[in-house]
């Protein structure tokens, strides 16, 4: 089984996704995170039913609570769970 979500497994994937998928974190900003106009993105934690990212847009930095759509399992969990919003979101934006 996977690691439970502990501080230091918040802090991994944070980093992880801070450090080689900021793209997809502007995307979740843009298309979960009702934030449109977003030019870049941070995420700050993740817990079982949601993430905190910090958005910069227009000049601004602007907090952003997004929501999973089911309570997360554990890490291994939280990883399917990312890729496969970065697949829905990357589908939305080219139907527009």
């Amino acid at each position: 089984m996977s690691e439970q979500f502990t501080q230091q497994v918040s802090d991994r994937i944070c980093k992880h996704m801070n450090d080689d998928h900021a793209d997809a974190i502007a995307l979740y900003a843009r298309t979960f995170g009702n934030s449109p106009d977003t030019e870049s993105a941070q995420m700050q934690s993740i817990d079982a039913t949601g993430m905190n990212l910090i958005a910069q847009r227009q000049g601004e930095s602007v907090p952003l609570r997004i929501e999973f759509d089911h309570t997360l399992k554990d890490s291994e969990d939280a990883h399917h769970t990312l890729i496969d919003m970065v697949k829905q979101a990357r589908g939305a934006a080219k139907s527009t």
